[in-house]
């Protein structure tokens, strides 16, 4: 039996061999029926071994790996013999001298035994572990097992993040393609599993509006290839983003097409999968925050609101030629992406169309960014209004009821954290009531 170092008395300073062991098909012996047996019973079914547990009496978690023919079930106290032809022993009756003898003869087998009872009297021991994705890391920490957790813990949700180095350095035989929706501009608002594909990326397709700051995380050899679009003025045609997609991952790179919002929000990701698909090139998406809610969001519109808009109707406005008739009599909100630019001639068609001139308009500037500006006015006056503050793009137009409320739920002041405008509310009265 392997015993703590002499002089220390404490296992974490034992000598250990860190080492994962491939358990698919090979005889694990479990003996106990307790919650503790549940759980390494049913770590070992994850890892695909050959479960027989040993006990006279199994918990419900055991009783329903049973049920389900999960593990094996040997209804009976432990006798010499069990581990026989076993790779593995886990040892968790409850009970010293049970456990002892279960040591002892893995000892005398040349078993390797998890102790549970007593981690000293163990020749293996049972890591916390973190798996995401093919990642798996292990963490012991000193036969303590709650300290061990607390930090897989805090390593998954690192690795989950995208916030540890988790790029390959090894060519794959099959790349693949990820098309990631970064959200409506500010980094914080992708989602971990994009952070964790841009982390792990061989080349970056990036377009303008992305967030580009994650760009600086990127290791100093990934490829960024620049896709950015703006009006009437394309770094690449859509034709030649699908061929870097495509040419990329079939020379074995992971490959990440980083876009602005969400991916099928009017960003041609349908375009980018079907290319990927023709070419058999595997494909995911991951959904962004899309801008056409998040950013009117920010600046305090809600695109429904009970009472006052129930439905919501997104159009890209910049070159389109919508059935604006049709449009104009929707009820509910409508959102213009890509609009400022002929912000006049649409306020017009609407009115036009049926519209109410004194319908609210709401032009959100830069959303989520620092330099976020909003300016609200009406059909007859919002493109007045937006040319005398030099209105730009990026910006998201909101038509409807709900634009009003820009003045209402608006961000609030940082210093003072009041909406603007409003005024110091008056002190409370003293429970003392007036001064005489």
């Amino acid at each position: 039996m392997t015993a703590a170092t002499p002089g220390t008395g404490r296992l974490g300073a034992m000598p250990r061999h860190a080492l994962l062991l491939d358990l698919t098909g090979r005889r694990v012996v479990v003996v106990g029926g307790g919650p503790v047996a549940a759980r390494r019973a049913s770590r070992l079914v994850d890892d695909g071994a050959d479960v027989v547990v040993v006990a006279p009496r199994v918990c419900e978690d055991l009783a329903e790996l049973v049920a389900r023919g999960a593990v094996r079930w040997e209804a009976r106290d432990y006798r010499p013999g069990d581990l026989d032809a076993a790779w593995l022993v886990h040892t968790a009756t409850g009970d010293a001298g049970a456990d002892a003898a279960v040591a002892a003869d893995a000892d005398a087998a040349r078993v390797w035994c998890v102790h549970a009872g007593d981690a000293a009297a163990s020749t293996a021991w049972t890591p916390a572990v973190a798996r995401v994705d093919d990642v798996t890391v292990a963490v012991s920490a000193g036969g303590d097992p709650r300290r061990s957790a607390a930090l897989r813990s805090a390593v998954a949700l690192l690795l989950d993040a995208g916030d540890l180095p988790l790029r390959r350095h090894r060519p794959a035989i099959v790349g693949t393609v990820t098309l990631v929706g970064g959200g409506p501009g500010d980094p914080g608002l992708i989602t971990t599993r994009g952070r964790r594909a841009l982390a792990e990326a061989d080349v970056v397709v990036v377009d303008r509006l992305a967030p580009r700051e994650l760009l600086d995380h990127l290791d100093p050899d990934v490829e960024v290839v620049e896709a950015g679009k703006s009006p009437h003025a394309h770094t690449l045609t859509q034709t030649q983003i699908n061929e870097v997609l495509v040419e990329r991952a079939l020379q074995g790179r992971r490959v990440v097409r980083l876009k602005g919002g969400d991916p099928f929000v009017l960003g041609r990701g349908g375009e980018e999968v079907l290319a990927c698909l023709e070419a058999g090139v595997p494909v995911e998406v991951v959904p962004g925050v899309t801008s056409a809610i998040a950013v009117p969001g920010v600046a305090g519109v809600p695109v429904t609101q009970r009472g006052v808009s129930r439905q919501v109707t997104i159009l890209s406005a910049h070159d389109s030629a919508p059935d604006w008739a049709t449009i104009a009599r929707l009820d509910g909100t409508l959102v213009l992406l890509m609009g400022v630019g002929r912000l006049a001639e649409h306020a017009a068609t609407l009115v036009a169309h049926g519209k109410d001139p004194a319908t609210p308009v709401a032009v959100v500037e830069n959303g989520t960014l620092p330099g976020q500006r909003t300016t609200v006015g009406t059909l007859a006056d919002i493109a007045a209004r937006a040319a005398e503050r030099g209105v730009g793009n990026p910006a998201v137009v909101v038509v409807g009821e709900v634009a009003a409320l820009a003045d209402v739920l608006g961000p609030h002041d940082r210093d003072t954290g009041r909406l603007p405008g409003t005024r110091t509310p008056a002190p409370a009265p003293s429970a003392a009531g007036p001064a005489d």
